[in-house]
């Protein structure tokens, strides 16, 4: 997965839940993956907001995904580059 940068993994993710398709190898491979990188700079706050809701809807408990999304969030010094909808 190192191929893919984080918005096509975010669209992978949020199109298969979008789908109503659950693919657990899938979303643990993504979950895994994301989990694993020393930061989550490079993604932008939509594609946080979409990994995370990807996973809720899909059903797919990554706990430490979700840890690393809200530590990453938790730790920025402002969230004025979020919208709220991307917050929500």
């Amino acid at each position: 997965l190192n191929s893919f940068d984080p918005q096509a993994l975010s669209n992978i993710a949020l199109a298969f839940a979008k789908a109503g398709e659950s693919h657990p190898k899938l979303f643990q491979k993504i979950g895994d993956h994301v989990a694993r990188l020393m930061s989550l700079d490079s993604f932008y706050p939509q594609a946080l907001s979409n990994t995370a809701w990807a996973f809720a809807t899909a059903g797919q408990s990554n706990p430490e995904l979700l840890k690393k999304i809200g530590d990453h969030v938790a730790g920025l010094d402002s969230l004025d580059s979020f919208k709220p909808q991307e917050l929500s």
